[in-house]
């Protein structure tokens, strides 16, 4: 939901999800290697990397760029091939603003595609690069307006909630919370919940 959200206007819709290994390697044991904070596909083919950066890094830009190709080269085909490339889509949750940018406190969403200098169209539009800078984004939960906005909402604000907003109780936001609140658990307390939801499932399935 959160993907398919920031993909609003595009042609990719994402029906299902499978998340495979994020570490990547180079095509030879000497080459550098990638790890993803997240890695996934869609039922077409399509990759996602998600990445959640805390800290301030240099060159992050470059980096993205960098870790783009690892899905790209992992499509080529040995023998005859004709290049066509599934799309490959980067998503950066940033807790810190480009210096670049931080004169410009209302603009927190990037997508950036490969365009055209001078007239501005698309040239390639199978790389995708979104970045999401947390902080410039300031909304009160009485000012949320889109669905996007509270996603925004709930990742800039989770860590500090002491109790679920009424507002956003319903469908996907449920879920999310279930989620958060399970991986807040101590170690011993997660494992407790999976024991017991692991004999509900056995249960069940007698």
């Amino acid at each position: 939901d959160f993907l398919n959200t920031l993909l609003e206007g595009e042609e990719s819709t994402i029906v299902d999800l499978t998340f495979i290994s994020n570490e990547q390697l180079g095509k030879q044991m000497v080459d550098r290697r990638a790890v993803f904070d997240i890695y996934c596909e869609n039922e077409k083919g399509e990759k996602f990397i998600v990445e959640l950066q805390k800290s301030k890094q240099n060159f992050f830009k470059d980096r993205s760029v960098f870790y783009s190709s690892f899905p790209i080269q992992e499509q080529g085909q040995k023998g005859n091939w004709n290049f066509e490339l599934k799309a490959i889509y980067t998503i950066a949750i940033l807790d810190f603003v480009f210096d670049e940018d931080k004169e410009d406190k209302e603009k927190y969403f990037y997508k950036v595609k490969l365009s055209d200098v001078e007239t501005n169209k698309v040239f390639y539009d199978k790389l995708t690069f979104i970045y999401l800078e947390m902080p410039k984004f300031t909304k009160p939960l009485a000012e949320l307006n889109t669905h996007f906005e509270r996603w925004m909402y709930v990742f800039k604000n989770l860590d500090s909630l002491q109790a679920y907003p009424e507002s956003l109780t319903n469908g996907i936001f449920k879920s999310f919370f279930a989620e958060a609140e399970l991986a807040q658990l101590p170690l011993d307390k997660q494992r407790e919940y999976e024991n017991s939801l692991k004999y509900y499932r056995d249960l069940n399935n007698v």
